[in-house]
């Protein structure tokens, strides 16, 4: 599968990474008492208020809270309005077989495997454990990713997964970390493509270096957790979303977008979900 950028003097590919929505079938489906769904249309919105022209959605997990069919239509029904097509990913919260026959669609794609113009490949890798909240690769996915590393030694290459391979800093958030990272660490350290690996699950943002990578979280598109805090904790910070932009070079450049300061916050008194 293939992405052609529409910047042709420099090649930049130019990305979208909305993650962590956590809907609900129900209208008023809230976490933490936000309304995820309205969260998200805002998030979309602003988006759309923005002159960044991605070429890509990214969406790495945790798109449904309460495993819906209606909370991936959702999904696909909200991100129509962005055009460009979307790859995603499951997360600890989603429902495979809701994902699998709901999602799929001309905008929305599931891959393994993209492409990105001339110089740059992604890999997506499925980190989700059934029934708990903690990640791990499976001896599949580690092969994808080392097969795609050497198929294309010549292409930079992005990683997603959903589950954070970094440890963050808050005790609560990095018991739910990926497990056995190191068997993913090696497979990037035996190549020099990697350089950056895209991540969501922790509901703020981060940017952590390693063997030449980069390891970038995201803040959700609803709720924020409170960046080194080994308590359960909120952060007052906004919803937000990210962009990148993938230069020929190997280079690359990124920055979150949130909303208004102070919309959609928290019930900051919960102790967990």
């Amino acid at each position: 599968m293939k992405v052609t950028s529409n910047t042709t003097v420099k090649d930049t590919i130019k990305l979208l990474q909305i993650t962590d929505t956590h809907l609900f079938e129900a209208e008023d489906g809230s976490l933490l008492s936000v309304c995820t769904s309205d969260s998200f249309n805002a998030v979309v919105d602003a988006v759309m208020q923005e002159s960044f022209q991605f070429e890509a959605i990214l969406a790495t997990g945790d798109i449904s809270q309460d495993h819906s069919d209606a909370s991936y239509q959702k999904f696909a029904q909200g991100i129509q309005s962005l055009i460009q097509p979307c790859y995603w990913l499951p997360g600890n919260h989603d429902y495979k077989p809701s994902m699998n026959s709901v999602l799929p669609s001309e905008q929305i794609v599931q891959a393994e495997h993209v492409l990105l113009g001339e110089h740059w490949q992604m890999v997506l890798l499925d980190s989700q454990v059934e029934g708990v909240p903690h990640g791990r690769l499976s001896p599949q996915q580690l092969d994808l990713l080392d097969s795609k590393l050497r198929q294309y030694p010549e292409r930079y290459t992005l990683v997603l997964l959903h589950h954070h391979p970094l440890l963050v800093g808050s005790a609560w958030l990095d018991q739910h970390t990926l497990k056995d990272s190191e068997q993913f660490w090696q497979i990037v350290e035996q190549h020099s493509n990697v350089r950056a690996i895209l991540c969501g699950h922790v509901h703020q943002d981060m940017q952590k270096e390693r063997s030449g990578a980069t390891v970038i979280a995201t803040p959700s598109t609803c709720v924020q957790f409170k960046p080194n805090s080994d308590d359960f904790a909120l952060d007052t910070c906004a919803p937000g979303w990210r962009e990148l932009e993938l230069h020929s070079d190997g280079r690359f450049e990124t920055r979150v977008k949130r909303l208004e300061e102070g919309v959609f916050a928290p019930n900051f008194d919960s102790n967990g979900y």
